[in-house]
């Protein structure tokens, strides 16, 4: 049966035919390619690489950025792909995240001519896949703290280090890699030479078969199965001069990604939410318990009221927060705020649909369980609640609690 999708206050009229459009095409996939099959790829833990080609064909990779290949749909349609996508599974939602926002944006934005040339194209087509190199075994919430260092060398960098809780790690052909770049020093200069940047975080782009590159893949997951999870080890991984994102230095540049990343979040967090309401209402509808439906009954009642008064004001701030990104006036805090009210109110939305299916709700005939497992995890990352909290109070007080 088609999926129509939760409109309780018609925003539909809100977007674009052309967003609107975007939307439904990955509905359909999602409907017709991905449904059938994820929940055997979530049990085993696979990643359904065959939809790869599927999403370069329908330009869902780096869809919101313009040329090279790229679509140049707006950010609410990038937005709206992402919600269309973890209605499927958050997984796989996180695969076009990582491709579109985190690997494919920064060479976009930061890259140089010969960097987007080489690595765009092939990545929009999902020729090439990117994973993103940041959070390390001791530092994920605060990631200014990192470990892994960039030294120059003779025609280029020696990278040593370690990432985890990479997505894409083991599939990837470039791993953007952000490392603390060492000072220079030289006993015929005195110091550090003039200009340099030592001690600032910057970005390599590093291919996966670079001699001391090794991705080791996460088992034992119990969230995101269907999704691939590594650990990256940099052991004097040497690239060459061409491997630096010459256009941002400092955290401005992971943190500008992460950004992008989170917005795309929001969106799929409702989409999630989406799926697990549009199951159990369905589910309470056919049910018949004592005398009538399990609909018919005020506490299950209650639940569904819930599901659909959180969901539409989720969906309110995505659209709100695609239009301020399109007008150029968005900021982190919004974008935090964001994150974590949709993402908190899609676990819960997860959890009750559980509760309605009752024992059926942990098998796996039906998506709540895996939704609501995948979303503990999209909880956590991109920026734990908590510190999606702090942001936001920082934000409106001016002052930082994080120390």
């Amino acid at each position: 049966m088609a999926f129509s999708g939760l409109d309780y206050y018609a925003l539909d009229e809100l977007f674009t035919h052309d967003e609107r459009l975007a939307r439904d095409t990955v509905r359909e996939l999602v409907q017709s390619k991905i449904l059938p099959t994820i929940g055997k790829h979530w049990s085993a833990g696979t990643f359904p690489h065959e939809l790869v080609p599927v999403f370069g064909e329908l330009g869902l990779l780096g869809p919101s950025l313009v040329g090279y290949g790229c679509a140049g749909a707006t950010p609410t349609a990038y937005g709206l792909i992402c919600q269309e996508l973890e209605r499927g599974d958050s997984g796989i939602r996180s695969f076009v995240s990582v491709q579109s926002s985190l690997v494919m944006y920064p060479i976009w934005a930061y890259g140089s001519e010969a960097q987007k040339q080489r690595w765009l194209p092939e990545m929009a087509a999902g020729r090439a896949i990117g994973c993103f190199g940041l959070t390390e075994p001791d530092f994920g919430s605060n990631p200014s703290g990192m470990r892994t260092v960039a030294k120059r060398v003779p025609g280029g960098y020696r990278i040593t280090g370690t990432k985890r809780w990479i997505t894409n790690g083991s599939l990837a052909a470039v791993a953007l890699v952000w490392a603390r770049l060492e000072p220079e020093t030289s006993a015929s200069a005195g110091g550090l030479h003039s200009g340099d940047e030592g001690g600032k975080v910057r970005g390599f782009l590093v291919p996966t078969t670079s001699p001391g590159f090794t991705a080791r893949d996460i088992h034992g997951k119990w969230s995101l199965r269907a999704s691939v999870t590594s650990e990256l080890v940099l052991e004097d991984c040497e690239v060459g001069e061409d491997a630096l994102l010459p256009g941002v230095s400092g955290m401005r540049g992971p943190l500008s990604c992460l950004s992008q990343a989170r917005f795309g979040i929001c969106y799929g967090a409702v989409g999630a939410a989406m799926a697990c309401y549009d199951e159990a209402l369905s589910y309470a509808g056919s049910r018949v318990q004592f005398s009538k439906p399990i609909a018919g009954y005020q506490l299950v009642q209650q639940k569904l009221v819930a599901m659909v008064s959180e969901i539409t004001k989720a969906q309110l701030l995505c659209w709100r927060l695609g239009r301020l990104k399109e007008a150029d006036k968005i900021q982190p805090g919004q974008i935090s705020l964001a994150k974590r009210n949709n993402v908190s109110i899609a676990r819960d939305i997860a959890r009750d649909a559980r509760d309605i299916l009752g024992a059926n709700g942990v098998t796996d005939d039906y998506q709540c369980g895996r939704h609501m497992l995948n979303l503990e995890s999209v909880y956590t990352y991109e920026g734990t609640h908590d510190i999606h909290t702090l942001v936001v109070g920082q934000d409106i007080t001016g002052l930082a609690a994080f120390d």
